[in-house]
């Protein structure tokens, strides 16, 4: 009878440890199985927002692709009404890495050596100024060149160097864009580049006629950069040698022959875009004029 106590005691003492194992077997079973399910939970929503963030971007490259389109369509658009309104043999147009750029030689704009805008200038100016107007997006600069002939000793007073000459005729066709043919300054910079990017050689006369010219640049605000103007003030910026004195230029005095487009108190400046390139090919040889070319 003991012997049989004692194995029944065994018996269920061996039963009780192998429910015991099992048992806590089962809660380990449980426990990974709760762990494998809030995995699976969680990959499934990080599934879910990776999926809503790839029906995102597609969407957004959807609508960048749009845009672009768009933009390409209205370059077209632009360069189509600019040739269609302003190329002549003085005035060109050029199309270079999405920067459109219209090239007016100078003997419409100026006489000779000097920077006071002439009727004919100001009629084509508001041509470029209607054409700009349905395309309020885009950014002007006007860049002023001249060939290598020195400035005259007369009016060196005026004009020290090509520099300030091709910078004074820059700054006074902004000047006539913003007063004279409504173009929102904001939208302006003026830059004057001298003798120092010729598109055409100086040593004759067609060449130089070439040369003296008036580049204006429409470009997008990518192409623009981040130097964006805060208030309707002008944000005046360092000019690189290349463009000395394209921001900063002396107000010319008003003599007999002064320079147009001098600083005044009554308009806000238009922003410095100093040493925007032109990138323009050169233009169909340009017919020789009988003025003189001594400045």
């Amino acid at each position: 009878m003991i012997a049989g106590a004692l194995t029944m005691t065994l018996l269920v003492a061996v039963l009780g440890f192998s429910y015991y194992s099992k048992h806590r077997e089962v809660e380990q079973v449980n426990a990974d199985l709760a762990q494998v399910r809030a995995a699976l939970t969680k990959s499934q929503a990080e599934a879910g927002d990776l999926s809503q963030k790839l029906a995102e971007n597609q969407e957004r490259i959807g609508t960048l692709e749009k845009e672009k389109e768009s933009a390409v369509q209205s370059q077209k658009s632009l360069e189509s009404e600019m040739r269609g309104a302003l190329e002549s043999k003085d005035v060109t147009i050029s199309q270079l890495q999405g920067k459109l750029t219209v090239n007016i030689l100078d003997r419409i704009l100026f006489d000779s050596g000097e920077a006071d805008l002439k009727p004919g200038g100001g009629d084509v100016l508001k041509k470029v100024a209607t054409i700009l107007a349905s395309h309020p997006n885009l950014k002007i600069h006007v860049i002023g060149h001249t060939d290598d002939v020195p400035i005259r000793p007369a009016a060196r007073k005026r004009f020290p160097s090509n520099w300030e000459l091709s910078t004074a005729r820059a700054t006074a066709a902004v000047r006539f864009l913003t007063e004279q043919a409504g173009v929102d300054p904001r939208r302006l910079g003026a830059v004057g580049y001298g003798e120092f990017r010729p598109v055409a050689d100086n040593s004759t006369a067609e060449g130089r006629a070439r040369n003296r010219r008036i580049a204006i640049t429409i470009l997008s605000d990518e192409l623009v950069g981040a130097d964006t103007v805060p208030t309707a003030a002008a944000v005046v910026s360092a000019a690189p040698p290349a463009a000395v004195g394209a921001t900063n230029t002396p107000a010319a005095p008003q003599g007999e022959r002064g320079a147009a487009g001098a600083p005044t108190n009554g308009a806000a400046a238009p922003q410095s875009a100093a040493g925007a390139p032109t990138n323009a090919p050169p233009e169909p040889p340009a017919a020789e004029t009988n003025a003189p070319e001594t400045k």
